[in-house]
């Protein structure tokens, strides 16, 4: 089996979408656990796809083509995992704030936080700091994600805090933020927890915050 799982990472980490799908499902026939395929197979080529593109190695597009892959295979393992299984590493809610529609930095992040376990709730663009508090309160998130690419919706990351304090919920969940703008002094000032400069650095910082 474990010769299956290392084949399976190898071909996601090519991007061949076909056959990480089938060696999932095969690896599923021969009695693999859900939660193995994905921790052994699944994760283990993403981390390496991470590094990879954290070296330079790999860029945005083949990282989104390998990232493609995983969600075609966890399309076949999600009904199988229990809630926990699925949950992972945490719970990240992301979402790009009002007045900003840029989504590939986010979704690029979403991704790879996937890639690394982490369950993401992703909201989308043009999002309220009112629908940041409602979703925290819905979802209960270890950390919440915030993104903005254009220096006149930064001002709203610090409202999205302010709202999530005035809710009584801001101490209930980590905050993140990134985006072309944004750098750690702003974070720092607005009372954010950690600073993602880029995907894979985002992803190492998630994953220290929930350690």
């Amino acid at each position: 089996m474990e010769e299956l799982f290392e084949k399976m990472a190898e071909v996601l980490i090519a991007g061949k979408e076909a056959e990480v799908k089938s060696l999932a499902q095969e690896a599923l026939d021969k009695g693999a656990a859900a939660r193995d395929i994905l921790d052994k197979g699944l994760l283990a080529g993403m981390d390496v796809v991470g590094q990879r593109f954290k070296a330079g190695d790999l860029f945005i597009p083949e990282v989104l083509l390998c990232a493609r892959c995983m969600h075609g295979a966890m399309d076949i393992l999600k009904p199988l995992l229990s809630e926990a299984d699925a949950a992972g590493v945490g719970t990240y809610l992301i979402g790009t704030v009002e007045g900003d529609l840029h989504d590939i930095g986010k979704n690029l992040v979403s991704m790879m936080l996937e890639g690394a376990g982490f369950q993401v709730i992703d909201l989308g663009t043009n999002i309220t700091a009112q629908q940041f508090v409602e979703a925290v309160k819905e979802h209960k998130p270890d950390i919440l994600g915030l993104s903005a690419l254009l220096t006149t919706t930064m001002p709203r990351m610090e409202e999205t805090i302010q709202a999530l304090k005035e809710a009584g919920i801001r101490d209930q969940v980590k905050i993140m933020a990134g985006g072309a703008p944004v750098t750690q002094d702003f974070i720092e000032k607005i009372g954010g927890d950690a600073y993602g400069a880029n995907a894979a650095s985002a992803v190492d910082k998630a994953k220290e915050l929930v350690a």
